[in-house]
């Protein structure tokens, strides 16, 4: 079975559906949130891409809705939380490479 792909809405790059963060605006309420059924936008796990996002607004014009900071700050966090595992993840894996 062929992998699902999506577009990031900040850099416009294609990328498997599992690597990007998913932000939907709920219908009818409007409300935004990370998960959930509804409208939905993907974006790059890439501090950059969230950063344009956020500061072009680029997130609210896609879900046509107002993005509260609070799902910023929860991305920010998300963001921060994989990068200390990626990076404690590389930090072990060179310490058993260079113990050959």
């Amino acid at each position: 079975m062929q992998p699902n792909y999506r577009r990031c809405v900040s850099c416009r790059q294609v990328a498997p559906k599992a690597d990007l963060l998913r932000i939907v605006r709920v219908f009818p309420s409007r409300a935004v949130q990370l998960d959930g059924m509804g409208r939905s936008v993907y974006l790059c796990r890439k501090p950059t891409c969230l950063e344009l996002a956020q500061k072009k607004d680029r997130l609210g014009r896609s879900l046509k809705a107002v993005v509260p900071p609070e799902i910023y700050h929860g991305l920010w966090q998300h963001l921060s939380a994989s990068d200390t595992i990626v990076g404690s993840t590389a930090s072990k894996g060179s310490v058993v490479e260079s113990g050959k």
